[in-house]
Parts: C-alpha cells; structure tokens; sequence
C-alpha cells in the first residue's frame, strides 16, 4: 500500500544511493616501477616472485628468464635483482607460467644433465652416439676409479677419467674421447654426432647448428668440433686449411679471408696507432717529469713570511 508519491520518494533515494560512491573508490591505482627496464606499470602487468617477493613487469622476466635457459648458463634462475636481501630463486612453477613448452623441456633437460653431473653415482656414458646415464656402485670412496658398463651400448669405461677402462694403470689427464661404433658406423658419423664433450672440463655440448668452431659456455674454451683440437690460439682458423677438417668450418672461403682479413686489421691497427703515439708519447714525457720536479720544488720551499 502506500500513496503513489510516497513510492516515487523511494525510488529516487534508491537511484541517489546507487550513483554515490566514496571519493577512495574512485582514486587510480598506484603504478608499480620495475627495476629491470625502469618503467612504471600496473599491479597487474608485474610479477612478484613468491621467493623473496621482489616484483619485476612480467615482459622483463620472461625475457630474462627465456634467455638465460637459451644461454643455458644455469638452472637455479635466480632473482634478476643483483642486490636482493634474500637471494631469491623463480621456483618450477613461476618458470612455466611464463615461458612455452619447448623452452620449459629445455629447462627440464638441463636441470637433468645438472643433477647426474653432481650426482656421485650417476655419470653420462662418454659415447657421442649414445649418452646414456650409467649406474655407478655405491662405495666408501666414490671418487676412485671403476668400471663402468653401458647398459644401452655395452661400453666399458673409467668413472674417473671417462677413457676406455684400464685395470691397474692411472688415470691420464688428457684422455682422448671414446668413440663406440654400432655395426655399419663409420667415423663420419661420429663426427656429426650432435652431443659431443668438452674436451677441457668435459660438460656436455649440443651443436644444434653453426660452424665447426665452437666454444665451450662453462669453460670458455674453443675447440674444433670434429677433432676437438684446441682453437684458443687460432685466431685465423688455420687449422680449417689442412689435415682431416680441411674446409669443414661451416664459412665459404670468402667469409673466413673477410674473418682473417678484420682480426689482422685489428692488430695492424693497434700497432699503427703505437707507432703514430710513440714520438709524442716520447716528448710529452721530459715536460711531465718537468712539471712534476717543479711541483715537488714548490711544495718544499717556505711560506713567505
């Protein structure tokens, strides 16, 4: 019941109340800065790392996070900030929500190949063609040599030194790689096997593509990919002019004379920019010396009184 007026009173208080709202509603939100590209975003543009709470805009740390699993530098990804209080690491979860599935594989494969490295009853078999993880017997004294047989390719090996297995003898440092051929292999195809070892520090490298020159990430070594010579002191590649890698570095010819042709520019250059300094150097140095005797004479003499 109730008269029509009374009704349209209601109504009208109804609509007021529904259009007000409180002057705090109504304030922007907040921008939040990043401190990897320095800009300022929206709460709901950045991610905070549930680790130590450090908070980056999510374009920045996925960037940051796909190229360090690209670069395949480490598998704890710590927190991009260099002065974090608590050391922060992105956990397994965080890593996936922000990067595809094959990078995430890849993240996966590398912390495998981290954990049999540091595990000291795991190790790979050191065959290029066949990279299984082999079982080692559980012993007081891991690190001692053993034999060690494949279980997928039935090779025998030292745990220590990788090299064929050799009872009653020592380990020698610079064993050369083992290469186990299944029926109808030839050494070519040992050649371009796509996981090979460093022949320095032995970590696993994966040549997906590129030219034979390769450098190891963890050691910073450089090799040839076929024999695995030392190319540290190559600067010219020579080494791809003769013997069994003659013309398999990967270039045409053109681009290794354009390659040799900046390296000895460099050089050249640094010795023309020597030998153009040298007299100037030369004169400039009597007239430094001069000025500091004088300085020195300067400071000795009395104060005027």
């Amino acid at each position: 019941g109730g008269s029509p007026l009374s009704c349209l009173s209601c109504v009208e208080v109804k609509m007021t109340t529904a259009r007000y709202r409180p002057t705090w509603e109504l304030a922007v939100d907040p921008l939040v800065s990043c401190k990897l590209c320095l800009g300022e975003f929206p709460l709901e543009q950045m991610t905070t790392i549930t680790q130590c709470q450090c908070v980056f805009c999510t374009l920045c740390l996925k960037q940051y996070v796909e190229l360090l699993i690209k670069e395949g530098l480490e598998t704890a990804i710590s927190c991009p900030d260099s002065a974090c209080p608590k050391r922060g690491h992105l956990q397994e979860n965080e890593i996936e929500c922000m990067v595809a599935a094959e990078m995430m594989q890849r993240y996966k494969k590398l912390q495998f190949e981290r954990e049999v490295l540091l595990d000291p009853c795991r190790t790979w078999c050191p065959s290029s063609s066949c990279q299984a993880v082999c079982q080692l017997k559980e012993t007081d004294s891991p690190a001692l040599p053993q034999l060690v047989q494949c279980a997928v390719c039935a090779l025998e090996f030292c745990s220590a030194c990788k090299a064929a297995w050799h009872p009653g003898q020592a380990c020698q440092e610079s064993s050369p790689p083992i290469a186990s051929f299944l029926p109808g292999e030839n050494r070519n195809e040992e050649d371009d096997a796509p996981i090979k070892r460093c022949p320095k520090c032995k970590v696993y490298i994966e040549r997906d593509e590129g030219c034979a020159q390769m450098m190891c990430k963890n050691c910073k070594h450089a090799f040839c990919w076929y024999c695995l010579e030392s190319l540290d002191d190559d600067f010219l590649l020579i080494h791809y002019d003769k013997g069994p890698c003659r013309n398999k570095l990967g270039h045409s010819r053109a681009s290794v004379i354009w390659h040799r042709t900046q390296v000895v520019g460099i050089f050249a250059g640094f010795g023309l920019l020597l030998l153009v300094a040298s007299p100037f150097l030369l004169l400039a140095t009597p007239i430094v010396l001069c000025c500091k005797c004088k300085c020195s004479k300067g400071d000795d003499d009395p104060l005027p009184t």
